[in-house]
């Protein structure tokens, strides 16, 4: 396929399902249940962070664990009873138990009680060619704490490990693109659209071969700077948008995230 050719499909996809439809059986509707910045934030973490398997699993473990925290997750954050966290005991999704949720608290407790915004935690050096160091820099901060549950690891990667951060991409999506579609968030303003990195899937991999985008065969965090710096060429300043296009070619087929 020429180029041009490709551009078009790209464009024509992206308008496709970068629109209110798309929501609703996404993990990105779990954020869209709230209006705080915070809450937005910690949902969103908590969405990403999830999303492994089936969409609709996805958003029923999201409602279960935002249940306990009463869907105030800000408020919950910054003032729960240690008695309430006895909520988490039995909450799993797939590996992630309740010592992961309530390591995550503990961490955005700290945190909040710091700064105002997530955002902070990932803002990259100035001059980074992409959002690599903001991801390795909230790795670092994340596991800052003392005594962290080192099972925990397995569910926050980062570049440092070759890992595509496939999740924290996608979250990193939804919190820094800013368009009127209304699907991403755009509430980060410190980090810009053309530093993100596209989320690298199953759906998103897949495609992306078959389209001779990506032809690195380990899917890792190169591949998925491959992959950007490649729809990079369609769109300099917002490389990521084509996440859209590349996942709806790839969720027509089934509906699950890897």
């Amino acid at each position: 396929m020429k180029k041009q050719e490709l551009k078009k499909l790209l464009e024509e996809k992206f308008l496709q399902y970068n629109q209110p439809g798309f929501i609703e059986n996404d993990p990105i509707s779990i954020p869209h249940r709230f209006s705080k910045k915070q809450d937005i934030e910690i949902a969103a973490l908590f969405a990403a962070t999830l999303a492994w398997g089936q969409r609709v699993t996805i958003i029923q473990s999201c409602t279960q664990l935002l249940d306990r925290m009463d869907n105030d997750p800000y408020n919950f954050v910054l003032h729960h009873r240690e008695t309430e966290l006895k909520r988490f005991e039995k909450f799993v999704h797939r590996t992630f138990n309740s010592t992961d949720a309530l390591y995550f608290i503990e961490f955005l407790k700290w945190f909040y009680q710091r700064h105002t915004s997530l955002e902070d935690a990932f803002v990259p050096p100035e001059g980074a060619a992409d959002i690599g160091p903001g991801l390795v820099r909230f790795h670092k901060l994340f596991f800052s704490l003392p005594d962290y549950p080192s099972r925990t690891r397995k569910h926050v990667p980062t570049p440092e490990r070759k890992s595509a951060c496939k999740r924290l991409n996608m979250f990193l999506r939804w919190m820094v693109r800013s368009d009127n579609h209304g699907v991403d968030f755009g509430l980060w303003k410190k980090i810009k659209p053309d530093r993100l990195i596209c989320p690298c899937d199953v759906h998103v991999e897949r495609v992306a071969r078959r389209l001779g985008l990506l032809k690195r065969k380990q899917v890792d965090w190169l591949a998925a700077v491959e992959l950007t710096e490649a729809l990079r060429s369609f769109d300099a300043n917002d490389p990521v948008k084509y996440d859209f296009a590349l996942f709806g070619l790839g969720l027509e087929s089934n509906g699950r995230f890897s």
